[in-house]
Formats: structure tokens, sequence, C-alpha cells
């Protein structure tokens, strides 16, 4: 039994551009750990620094195990002041990974009748001797609530959690499918810009979405709040 004064908000975040998705017409960066962008970079301050402004500060961080996941969590926590904080890296979080596609031209990948095929099959299409995103949300799900959903340890007293994990879209957005439950199409097509947050509380009556892809720190460094929120 979840306690009834446990609330835990989760700050989805993805990464910030990296050198694949600065490369356009590539069904897969070439580089699967490829790192960041010099606007990549710049996204992650500025992720920081609206952080820092809004007065947010995180219970635990964790980032996927890629460089790119890394090294915005890095440079989020350095414009936040805390340059110093450790953070856990997750295997589970990382990127779906397709070795076969990457450096591929989208010409030579998505052939009609493959993309006829993707559409038919959706979550459970194996791309080559890749992972299906049914099996990257397994995994990132698994890892989620192992740690804190099904953590009895965790759940069953009065705790009020804020937590950071900084990974990446398509990871992100197949979690998103399992705990929303909405139609599974739309994982390929709901969008999650770089370094994007996206605000989630859970608690005794289970997920909540506040917000999805909210970049306005990417566009301009503007003004607002983020509160804790108790859904």
């Amino acid at each position: 039994m979840i306690h009834e004064d446990f609330h835990c908000e989760f700050f989805f975040i993805r990464h910030g551009q990296s050198g694949s998705n600065a490369t356009p017409g590539v069904a897969v960066g070439a580089n699967f750990d490829s790192p960041l962008t010099a606007l990549g970079e710049k996204q992650a301050r500025r992720l920081g620094r609206r952080l820092r402004r809004e007065k947010v500060t995180f219970d635990r961080v964790y980032s996927s195990t890629l460089a790119r996941a890394i090294r915005t969590t890095e440079l989020m926590l350095e414009e936040m002041g805390e340059g110093d904080r450790r953070f856990e890296k997750i295997e589970a979080l990382k990127e779906q990974q397709i070795p076969a596609w990457r450096g591929k031209p989208d010409g030579e990948i998505f052939t009609p009748e493959t993309l006829a095929y993707m559409r038919a099959k959706e979550p459970d299409f194996v791309p080559a001797d890749g992972e299906p995103l049914r099996l990257v949300q397994r995994r990132v799900a698994t890892w989620i609530e192992d740690e804190f959903i099904f953590n009895r340890e965790l759940t069953e007293k009065p705790v009020n959690l804020r937590v950071a994990i900084v990974g990446h879209g398509a990871a992100t957005k197949a979690f998103f499918q399992h705990i929303m439950n909405f139609d599974a199409k739309l994982i390929t097509r709901m969008g999650m810009d770089n370094c994007s947050i996206s605000r989630f509380m859970f608690n005794r009556y289970g997920w909540f979405p506040v917000c999805i892809n909210d970049g306005s720190h990417i566009h301009e460094e503007a003004e607002g709040g983020i509160g804790r929120v108790h859904a």
C-alpha cells in the first residue's frame, strides 16, 4: 500500500542536441554515443539556469549512460549551482539501439515496404538487429518501477521527492505510453525537443501528467515558476 502522504514529482528531461540530432537525412546517427554539439551545451545550460531561477531543487538525479545525457546533466547541475554533485548513470535509460541502421541514409532504410510494416507493427516492430520500442519501454519502466513505484521501503512512508531523469526521446516517449496508455502510434509522432522538460506526479492514486515537452527555456529564458505539485 502506498502511503497517503507519498508524493514523487518526476522531471523527465531529454538531452541537448547531439551530433546525431544535427545530421539530417540519416536514420540513426553513425555514433551511437554521440556527444553534445555546441548548441546542445547551450541548451543544457539554459535548462539549468531556468531551474535555478525558478528555485527548483532535486532530491535525486539520474541520467542514462550515454555521453549526451551525462553531459546534459553535468551542465544542468553546474548552472543550478551544484557542479560538484554526483548522480547515478543508469543503463536501462539509454536510447533505443539499432546498430545496423547507424549512419545509413533515410532513403535506404525507410523504403515504402519498411514504412508500411512499421506502421502495422508500431512499437512491436523489430528494426534490423535492434530493439523494438516495446522492449525499450519495458526496460525503462522496469527500472523506474523497481526504483520508485514498487519500492515498498520508499512508498510506505510519508515522502515528498522531486526526481530528475535525463534521458532520450524515443525511450522516454515509450515510457509515457506505458503510464498514460495512449495509442501506441503516438510514440513516434509526439514531439520531444532537446532539453525539454516533461513533469509527472506519482502518488497513491497513480500517475498524473503536469506538462509534456516544455522547452520554453530553450528558445528564450522566459520568466515563470515551477512549483512543487501535489496531484
